[in-house]
């Protein structure tokens, strides 16, 4: 009865999907998962800060926010021979006990006053190990579940899940952060992850299993890598979008010592950093099916200079409130950024190579925040919260302007 309450309060897209069960069954813990990653957002760098020595804090903060997401990378090339053959299920069960094991030992650590710096970062970096393998057996066991018609809106209910937990899990955190310690709260994403994993670990196997790990084929790799560098247009737009997320990660860093050290405010203030950016973020991307009528390359250079001029703000100094506006503001510029970049890759790509080639993008682009991130914390702590992200803003700017030449060279000799 609940399903079908639910189903009747969404899209008619979307309703379809709460016809299978073992699709309800799912995205609870989905949701679940992704709240405690949402919280864990302003958790791993409050922790940071509060067990760093002061004088390096950008740097362990850096670290240990690069430490959550880039060894993913690492374990996508490292284990490919070993976790091809894995099916999808097995793979995000395994991924989800690492995440909840090594984050779990956060908070028992923190307790016991063995939680170093160090420590910190090595369990942060050994429980994203896994985390590109996680996410492919996740949509891989989507597109088992779901019949090939309903796959879109399955993963748009998905992904919104994880733009709706931007909104309220930094908020949430930001606020247990004044009454707990924030290896309390990465002790709740561990026990999201344990959720997901006893959940998806009860699923019943699907009637025609897409193994994530079936004997790799290497015609079609190299078919779909060829594809991609016969499009040169793709070409641009994977490394526009690489640099975009590069200019982004030193925010992940500034952003929190800018409300310590320069605001003079708490995890709170941080959480609502988040929050607006998120909210402005849901906001933003319901426009992407308008901009889809618009030339995308236009809207997209937009987008990445919209986004920088957001952030300059910082460096003048702005108030709190002037500067979450801001951040609001910037949230609904980047929103339609990646639905966009993905409708050039799906209308460019022969439907036998896409999923090879936003494999390969994937890939890629999993390095370029977590790199961003690790060079803002020298970067912080040489010139300072508000100079780096006003300099992350300025270098986007003249990202989206260099490029935008580039592209007006281009179509003039074309």
């Amino acid at each position: 009865m609940t399903s079908v309450r639910t189903a009747r309060l969404l899209p008619r897209a979307y309703r379809p999907l709460f016809g299978h069960t073992e699709f309800r069954r799912f995205l609870p813990a989905l949701v679940v998962s992704d709240l405690g990653d949402g919280m864990s957002i302003v958790a791993v760098s409050w922790l940071a800060i509060a067990i760093a020595p002061a004088s390096h804090a950008g740097l362990y903060l850096g670290a240990a926010v690069a430490a959550y997401a880039l060894p993913g990378a690492v374990g996508a090339l490292a284990f490919g021979r070993l976790l091809r053959r894995v099916p999808a299920r097995r793979l995000l069960v395994v991924h989800s006990w690492l995440r909840a094991t090594l984050l779990g030992l956060v908070p028992v650590a923190w307790a016991l006053g063995a939680l170093s710096p160090a420590l910190y970062v090595a369990l942060l970096a050994g429980s994203s190990v896994l985390s590109a393998w996680g996410s492919a057996g996740k949509y891989a066991l989507l597109a088992e579940m779901l019949p090939q018609e309903q796959r879109l809106s399955g993963n748009a209910l998905v992904s919104t899940s994880s733009t709706a937990c931007i909104v309220l899990g930094p908020a949430l955190a930001g606020f247990l952060a004044t009454a707990i310690s924030p290896a309390w709260i990465i002790g709740l994403d561990a026990l999201s992850f344990a959720v997901l994993a006893l959940r998806t670990g009860r699923l019943r196997g699907p009637a025609r299993e897409l193994k994530a790990g079936a004997p790799a084929d290497t015609s079609e790799s190299a078919a779909g890598l060829r594809v991609l560098r016969g499009q040169p247009e793709l070409i641009a737009l994977l490394a526009l979008t690489w640099l975009f997320f590069f200019l982004y990660g030193p925010v992940e860093v500034a952003l929190p010592l800018h409300v310590t050290q320069d605001l003079h405010a708490d995890s709170g203030l941080l959480g609502l950093f988040w929050a607006f950016f998120g909210f402005g973020a849901i906001l933003g991307s319901l426009t992407a099916g308008a901009l889809r009528r618009l030339p995308l390359w236009p809207v997209v250079l937009t987008i990445v200079a919209g986004w920088g001029a957001t952030l300059l703000p910082f460096g003048f100094g702005a108030p709190a409130a002037v500067s979450l506006v801001f951040f609001a503001v910037g949230g609904f510029v980047y929103g339609p950024f990646t639905a966009l970049c993905y409708t050039l890759f799906q209308d460019r790509t022969p439907a036998a190579s896409l999923t090879t080639v936003l494999a390969f993008r994937g890939a890629a682009l999993l390095t370029a925040a977590p790199v961003g991130t690790a060079v803002g914390g020298p970067l912080t702590a040489l010139f300072g919260a508000g100079d780096v992200l006003a300099g992350s803003g300025a270098a986007t700017v003249l990202l989206s302007v260099g490029s935008a030449i580039a592209w007006t060279r281009v179509r003039r000799r074309a």
